[in-house]
């Protein structure tokens, strides 16, 4: 995790961690404080996961509470509420309250033990229980589902930032898991403001210490960047960084090494949709390409990639990933017996204007990827948009940017490495295009 550069920094200074309680199952007036044995402490957001996490390492002796260890003066056995606060030099703050998930002993001898923890959302763990199950229907906006999901089967009490979607889905529960059907609901919805009807679709339902976020993949991209970082190879003595940025990046690796056979596969940039309604047997063949319905969505860079006309993806012919559906005509509308039968003609779900497109997006939006480690700053959180600048390589060796891979991005994911010495920020960067588009002081 940690950096192999030598840095100077202030910014990778150890974080102050204030609290670091655990309170016990059995009694929950009894607290143990886990800071005066603290080793490290890694904290974890991903659009790509439901909640949050944390491992926490710490050192358990003999004395921890009521003159026993942790483990058996709690005792330690799992699903134990655990709060934490932390800061980084800057005093941007994370408090979050996590529960034990998994405990592991790490090394022991006579006098102490290394003890980690895995730490998770309560709503992690409440997913699995019976009665968090979807067990009524559901009408109207899937941005409504959303919302009723978390609030009444998963009963969080966590702020919740959904963002409204333009199409509406019925659907029964079924005995679901809440995450599950989530999910699922993602992948089936259209945003109402970034991105239009019928050229994208997606949305990422995931958690950050600020609450629970419901974000369509153009949104993401169509946000103002938080904050700009640039790599580069200039003298750091100070924790000095060149005009118009807010930090540096101390380890930088591009990953743009795109499988074109597998993009290919997946219906990255052309796609084929085969409907068939079987109420009146009508057949319709809908082909469309990345090219066509980029004007209706967000770009994070100046355009797609431009590949081999010999391997023209503009045309709809060569479409690489075929999806047969049949149209669900008259399934589950709302209203009483009458408007039930005038409706049983309308779709439920409308595929010929989500299905294809959310195949599209989903894929070009790892088509550039970064890994970026910079001194800890924990005002970042997955999903954020950030711009990250590069030198170019030249002739001339002029330290000009990298006009191909800067840019505009979205945090996948990050980590935030807490130890006694150092502070760590741990970023995976994607963004849908290329093209270095707008500047570091302005998008």
């Amino acid at each position: 995790m940690a950096s192999q550069t030598p840095v100077t920094s202030k910014s990778t200074e150890a974080a102050f961690v204030s609290k670091l309680e655990v309170k016990s199952n059995k009694d929950e007036s009894k607290t143990v404080s886990l800071t005066g044995g603290f080793v490290e402490l890694l904290y974890y957001e991903s659009i790509l996961q439901d909640t949050v996490r944390a491992d926490v390492v710490f050192t358990d002796t003999g004395n921890a509470i009521d003159e026993k260890s942790v483990i058996e003066g709690l005792p330690l056995v799992g699903t134990e509420e655990v709060n934490i606060k932390f800061a980084d030099t800057n005093e941007e703050e994370i408090s979050v309250k996590l529960y034990v998930n998994k405990v592991t002993p790490a090394y022991e001898d006579a006098e102490r033990s290394l003890i980690s923890i895995g730490l998770v959302s309560e709503e992690y763990i409440k997913n699995e229980l019976g009665g968090s199950k979807l067990n009524i229907r559901f009408d109207g906006k899937i941005s409504d589902h959303i919302d009723k999901i978390l609030k009444k089967f998963l009963k969080t009490e966590k702020d919740v930032d959904i963002e409204e979607t333009s199409n509406n889905y019925n659907f029964i529960g079924n005995g679901r898991k809440p995450f599950y059907t989530l999910n699922w609901l993602s992948k089936s919805s259209v945003p109402s403001k970034d991105g239009k009807k019928g050229d994208t679709s997606g949305f990422f339902l995931y958690e950050t210490a600020d609450g629970f976020k419901f974000k369509s993949i153009d949104a993401l991209f169509a946000q103002e960047k938080k904050k700009s970082f640039i790599y580069n190879d200039s003298p750091d003595s100070k924790g000095s960084v060149p005009a118009g940025y807010d930090g540096k990046i101390l380890e930088y690796k591009a990953d743009n090494r795109v499988n074109i056979q597998e993009k290919f596969q997946m219906g990255t940039y052309g796609t084929k949709l085969v409907v068939f309604d079987p109420f009146n047997c009508f057949y319709e063949v809908i082909e469309k390409t990345a090219e066509e319905a980029k004007e209706g969505t967000e770009l994070a860079g100046l355009d797609l990639p431009k590949l081999n006309d010999k391997f023209d993806t503009t045309d709809e012919k060569n479409a690489t990933r075929t999806t047969f559906y049949l149209i669900d005509k008259g399934t589950i509308p709302t209203g009483d017996s009458e408007e039930q039968v005038n409706k049983s003609e309308e779709q439920n779900f409308e595929a010929q204007q989500v299905l294809n497109q959310g195949i599209r997006r989903y894929n070009q939006l790892f088509s550039g990827m970064v890994t970026a480690t910079i001194g800890g700053d924990f005002s970042l959180h997955a999903g954020d948009a950030i711009f990250v600048d590069s030198p170019g390589l030249t002739a001339d060796k002029d330290e000009e940017l990298n006009r191909e891979f800067g840019g505009l991005y979205i945090i996948a994911d990050l980590c935030h490495y807490i130890s006694s010495k150092e502070t760590y920020t741990k970023m995976n960067l994607v963004r849908d295009s290329f093209g270095r588009k707008g500047n570091h002081t302005t998008r």
